[in-house]
């Protein structure tokens, strides 16, 4: 059993975000809370909701409707608002006001900062544009940018409307946003002339107006020229930003709508098949992960927040939603954390003085490959927390992360959950100690269990299915024009429980860890484990920067484990390599896990937030159909596993 690695001091614990809930909770205790807001989740919510400061402009009559059944949870019935009231309006008139919200580096190192004064100017001026040109409630507006300070403008502007955002990932090709945009029955699009990513000029406008020849319902395009490029004009349906915001009202009230109201669609990864539309409300999404990031991970209003990602991920707006509403300022990147150099991410961290950095695990395999001069080369004692999500860490990466980034004292938070929760599910608090790769256990208000196939909870040390027992005020409001698929994939399993489909434990000590997708599973010879077991010992020997374990057909055993892995910077990709990544695992989980084949690529088939796609990985090695691949950033490594496994 590991050690643990890291405790709060008891001052650091007497001033969290979360000592101080549990004390406005009238609870004893962290497990206290969990089970107060288990016996009572309209009380755990109401109080919730009232400690975040979101306004409402009519309040409520009802915190949750069952009535049509858990999975159909209906919010806040009765009451109306807009996210902008609490993200926005309230810091009117408060020192906040003339704060920076937002600081923003480009690729090329150009600075800039807005003020919340400014961005809400910016909002506003752009809300007043879209309404002059017909949008309003009930339209869905795809928004097709990087993450430069106007993509906020365009989130914020969209919603206080009173019409849905559809982020799109600013790498996707036409054929990804026309899929997208015809499944949101999108009305309008804001886009950019060009961004820059790893030195080149990607011309974004041109890839939009490809995928608009086969979207016919979009009427509008509203065009930002960021970089004054020569483009392609179409005078009936594109209109500049700048010509439309021009001479707009300073403040423009938001239009009001129902609480639970939808405010986000987000298209899910798709690691599993065709990308899902979830359905994120006012009230939901932005009190669940102002939370998840206030109270639980102590985010504070002095913070400076960075979490290097794309507004077509739910990092994108979750940064935006919980930074604002916390009074924070967020520090927005335009590219990559590794170029122009390998150590950017850490240069930005000392530059821009940031105190709450967000990480993914494939992230720092990704930078670890540069060694640690790369770090130790930057000043980081900024640094007060740092939250990861995105998938299970190895302990290796986990690890280096905690001592060449954190310094052994800013803490790793580990939170797990998904565009679907709206939100976590696990996380890690000032009140937990840390273990490598763990969680401290179960947000309030979530109910999380880790129930066998029979659906009873499993004990200490044996794996089994993450759920959750309640419906969270975060959740998917359903997928978007597809009940079927919301019921299926979350709720058929167990009655009423919704299960997540990760494979989760706890320890002898109460922290829990998440061991990759249970869709994942491998069983040979009659035993299970999950890919992420077998790629945390492949990646344990040092060999190798990255692994997908996946079960191949055999005709004795029934399926065998294959690894694809992309050597460390050094390694020869040969026999002799192959043998020892092999020696590690059989070392680890038996003979009987031992690979029987291995590949070895420059790179691995992943999605637009990092994630290893294995059913790609598999797919290729087998020559079948990989199904969509929209969400790829990547599409190049696909052709690469099939050659490679094709010898």
């Amino acid at each position: 059993m590991s050690e643990i690695v890291w405790r709060a001091e008891p001052s650091v614990i007497e001033r969290s975000n979360i000592k101080q809930f549990i004390d406005h909770m009238g609870a004893t205790g962290y497990d206290d809370l969990l089970a107060r807001a288990a016996a009572d989740p309209d009380w755990f919510w109401d109080r919730t909701i009232g400690y975040l400061g979101f306004v409402f402009q009519r309040p409520y009559d009802r915190v949750r409707d069952l009535s049509d059944g858990a999975p159909w949870a209906k919010w806040c019935q009765g009451g109306t608002t807009n996210a902008t009231l609490s993200l926005l309006d309230k810091h009117r008139d408060s020192p906040t006001y003339d704060k920076p919200a937002i600081r923003f580096e480009s690729e090329a190192g150009d600075v800039r900062s807005w003020s919340y004064a400014d961005l809400d100017r910016e909002t506003c001026r752009l809300t007043a544009a879209l309404a002059e040109l017909g949008f309003g409630s009930g339209d869905t507006i795809g928004i097709y940018m990087p993450m430069i300070p106007e993509v906020v403008a365009a989130f914020f502007a969209t919603i206080r409307l009173g019409a849905v955002a559809v982020p799109l990932f600013s790498g996707f090709g036409h054929e990804a946003i026309a899929t997208r945009l015809n499944d949101a029955g999108a009305t309008g699009v804001i886009t950019v002339d060009s961004t820059r990513r790893r030195g080149r000029q990607i011309a974004m406008k041109a890839v939009m107006d490809q995928a608009l020849e086969e979207v016919p319902t979009v009427r509008r395009q509203i065009v930002l020229r960021d970089h004054d490029d020569e483009i392609a004009w179409d005078e009936v349906r594109d209109r500049d930003w700048r010509e439309i915001t021009e001479g707009q009202p300073d403040f423009v009230p938001a239009s009001i709508v129902a609480a639970d109201h939808p405010m986000l669609l987000v298209y899910t990864s798709g690691t599993t098949g065709k990308p899902k539309g979830t359905v994120l409300s006012h009230v939901g999404f932005t009190v669940k992960i102002s939370f998840d990031l206030l109270v639980c991970m102590d985010l504070k209003p002095d913070d400076r927040l960075m979490w290097i990602s794309d507004f077509g991920w739910v990092v994108g707006p979750m940064i935006t939603t919980v930074s604002t509403l916390a009074g924070a300022t967020m520090v927005l990147v335009e590219g990559t954390p590794d170029y122009p150099d390998p150590g950017r991410m850490w240069r930005l961290v000392e530059q821009h003085e940031v105190s709450f950095l967000g990480v993914a695990p494939t992230t720092i395999r990704g930078l670890m490959r540069a060694g640690t001069e790369e770090v130790d080369k930057w000043d980081l004692s900024s640094l007060r927390v740092v939250p990861s999500t995105g998938e299970p860490w190895t302990d290796e990466a986990w690890n280096w992360c905690f001592e060449h980034v954190c310094g052994g004292k800013a803490p790793l938070f580990n939170w797990t959950g998904g565009t679907e929760i709206g939100g976590g599910i696990l996380v890690t608090t000032m009140m937990h100690p840390l273990k490598p790769c763990c969680f401290g256990g179960s947000i309030p208000g979530m109910e999380a269990d880790i129930l066998d196939d029979a659906g009873n909870s499993v004990p200490a040390g044996e794996v089994g299915e993450l759920v959750l027992r309640a419906p969270s005020i975060g959740l998917t409001r359903g997928l978007w024009q597809d009940p079927e698929r919301y019921l299926e994939t979350y709720w058929s399993v167990y009655p009423d429980i919704w299960r997540h489909g990760d494979w989760a434990s706890r320890d002898e000590d109460g922290l829990w860890y998440v061991h990759g997708r249970s869709d994942d599973t491998l069983k040979i010879g009659g035993k299970r484990t999950g890919p992420a077991e077998i790629e945390g010992l492949v990646m344990a020997t040092g060999l190798v920067s990255e692994a997908a374990a996946i079960g191949i057909p055999d005709p004795r055993a029934g399926q065998q484990v294959m690894c694809v892995c992309v050597p460390a910077p050094g390694v020869a990709a040969d026999e002799a390599t192959a043998g020892e990544l092999r020696n590690a695992v059989a070392a680890g989980l038996g003979h009987a896990f031992r690979p029987q084949a291995m590949l070895f690529v420059s790179d691995l088939p992943k999605t637009r937030n990092m994630k290893i796609m294995r059913r790609v990985v598999k797919a290729a090695v087998l020559g079948r159909d990989p199904g969509d691949l929209t969400a790829l950033v990547n599409p190049e490594a696909v052709d690469e596993v099939a050659a490679a496994a094709s010898g």
